[in-house]
């Protein structure tokens, strides 16, 4: 018997950015993203209610390409697609991408640009991920949640088998470019949805995040900016600080930015995706939150705490659909999405997770009938 043993690493780095109105002429950022030895090929995929928001957007993008046709020139029209998890249910937007692809000749020299939430840039980035085995993605996030979390990570997925993100890829973007400018036009709901993920990290890694979560949650919820924009860059740090620190690709089962998601994800099906994510966390994080507080690992007042939180930031803490069987089902779907093992998030102080491999069903229950308690207050 022969054996050859291979081994290399190799080094990721992106750039996120923090600007507004990107495509003003005044603005160079997107061009000295893009610049390279020849002008690039670029093709926008843009999330349609951007579009409807911001009308002038493709007219903008058109104009600033031919500012700095000497960095980069549009191969074609930008391909408008429907916002929404919906994108990610449907084969046929990440078939259009690779038809595209072909058809204009969209290399690993070019970029693919995609504009939007977090559902277009998870759908656009797996199809840019597996057409030439990668061709270089920048995504430019248009609401809070992927602003602060889901447009800024390695991940890349759509749905498939009635199952959240089960086709996916790890393929870091090319870059980042938050926008300030595109959450003006979020509505109530998706301006809350990512205030979640910014609890989420402040409860699982910094206690002074959380204290400052506190005394800006009115201001936040009066959609005042300064905050939003403070609220976005600390928890995007966290985010990338995490990823960088171990695990980036998820190879083991430990996914301590998944605090509370075991049962968002499941909520969201059930559902049909009408709970935003963020909304869907919110309910996760307090159902954890709770049977932290039952397990004896964090206070009463420390609970009372976090589903203040978000009953200032206007979340809901229960919906009728957390309960029983739905539960149990969506406890093992994440144990069979971890690979066998199961690793939950829990709390063992404000600003302090801990990790356990098991969880005891009558408990579950016992957090959903008090989280349905706390939402009828």
């Amino acid at each position: 018997m022969k054996s050859i043993q291979q081994k290399f690493s190799v080094p990721f780095k992106y750039t996120v950015h923090f600007t507004e109105e990107i495509f003003s002429l005044n603005n160079k950022l997107f061009a000295h993203t893009v610049k390279d030895s020849r002008a690039a090929k670029l093709f926008f995929i843009i999330d349609e209610g951007v579009v409807t928001a911001h009308p002038s957007l493709c007219d903008n993008i058109k104009k600033y390409a031919e500012a700095h046709s000497q960095d980069f020139i549009l191969c074609a029209d930008p391909m408008i697609v429907p916002g929404g998890e919906g994108v990610k249910n449907d084969k046929r937007y990440v078939e259009q991408i690779l038809d595209a692809s072909n058809s204009y000749g969209i290399d690993r020299h070019s970029f693919i640009v995609a504009i939007g939430g977090g559902a277009v840039l998870d759908m656009a980035g797996f199809a840019t991920a597996i057409a030439h085995r990668g061709i270089r993605h920048i995504r430019i996030p248009t609401t809070v949640l992927a602003q602060n979390d889901s447009g800024i990570g390695v991940k890349n997925s759509v749905n498939a088998y009635k199952k959240k993100n089960f086709l996916g890829t790890f393929a870091p973007p090319f870059a980042v470019i938050n926008d300030s400018t595109f959450l003006n036009t979020l509505d109530e709901r998706d301006w809350r949805s990512g205030i979640s993920e910014a609890v989420k990290v402040a409860l699982i890694k910094d206690a002074s995040f959380f204290e400052w979560l506190e005394a800006n949650a009115a201001d936040l919820t009066a959609r005042k900016m300064p905050p939003m924009e403070e609220l976005i860059y600390r928890c995007a740090k966290m985010h990338l600080d995490h990823i960088a620190g171990g695990d980036p690709f998820e190879m083991g089962s430990s996914r301590p930015l998944d605090f509370g998601h075991w049962a968002a994800h499941k909520l969201e099906q059930l559902t049909n995706y009408e709970l935003r994510h963020g909304e869907a966390v919110a309910i996760g994080i307090c159902l954890d939150a709770t049977y932290s507080y039952l397990k004896g690992l964090i206070s009463v007042e420390d609970l009372n705490r976090i589903i203040s939180l978000f009953r200032k930031l206007k979340f809901p803490v229960h919906i009728p659909e957390l309960s029983g069987d739905n539960l149990v089902n969506g406890l093992e779907e994440f144990r069979e999405h971890l690979g066998g093992e199961l690793t939950i998030m829990l709390l063992s102080d404000i600003g302090q997770g801990i990790e356990v491999h098991e969880m005891d069903t009558q408990l579950i229950f016992k957090a959903a009938e008090k989280l349905e308690g706390f939402q009828k207050e």
